[in-house]
This record gives structure tokens, sequence and C-alpha cells, in this order.
């Protein structure tokens, strides 16, 4: 409880005049409310289509990889270890400069992966 009595207070809303700028781009913002409209609509259906076409792509993707590690080929576990095992030795070895822990690893699972798989080890080869 106050102690004090408070004043009636009487407050009124004054809304500023716009000015001729304010009022050229409400003007403005109405005439081109149509077209941002459709631009949107454009940018949903087209970021819609993406979505759609990229899930597709990675739900065959993912599948194809789960049906691949479910029935892989023979030898296949025992060369990822040692390629990954590789990529663990690179990253002992570059102590350092961060271009190291980057070149190290990947120069060392490139070896391994090229001794295991030296036909698309000389295909990449070309193409580079």
């Amino acid at each position: 409880l106050s102690l004090y009595s408070s004043p009636a207070r009487e407050t009124k809303y004054v809304e500023n005049p716009q000015t001729q700028l304010e009022e050229g781009v409400s003007r403005l913002r109405h005439v081109m409310e149509p077209y941002t409209a459709w631009c949107q609509r454009m940018l949903r259906l087209t970021f819609e289509a993406r979505v759609s076409l990229s899930s597709a792509v990675c739900s065959d993707f993912f599948s194809e990889g789960y049906e691949f590690l479910q029935n892989p080929p023979a030898g296949f576990y025992p060369r990822l270890g040692v390629i990954g095992f590789a990529g663990i030795v690179g990253l002992f070895l570059a102590r350092g400069s961060k271009i190291k822990k980057l070149v190290y690893p990947a120069s060392l699972m490139g070896i391994g992966a090229s001794m295991y798989y030296p036909q698309q080890a000389v295909a990449v080869a070309k193409v580079s």
C-alpha cells in the first residue's frame, strides 16, 4: 500500500504526422506488394523442390551405404581399420602447425587406401 496518494494520470496518444519520405515509402511498398508476394512464393517453391530432390538423393545414398555395410565385401573391415589407423598415426605425427594436422592424416590415409584400391587410386590421380 502506498502511503501517498498518486495523482490521476491523463495521457493522450499523439501520433506524429508522416513526412513526405515516409508517405512515399508507404506508397511504394503498397505498389510493390504483389511482386514481393510472387517472389516469396517462387522462392518457397524453389526451396521445397530443392529439399525434396536433395532428400531423395540423400536417402538413396544412405540406403546404398547401409546395404553395403550389411553385406560388405571380403576383407573390407580390416582394410578400413588399416586406413583409419593410418589417419590416427598421421594425427599423432602432425604435432605443431595446423597445416600438418590437415596434410599428414589425409596423405597417410590416401597412401593406405591406394595400397588396397590401386585401380581407383590411378583413376583419381588421372583426374586430378
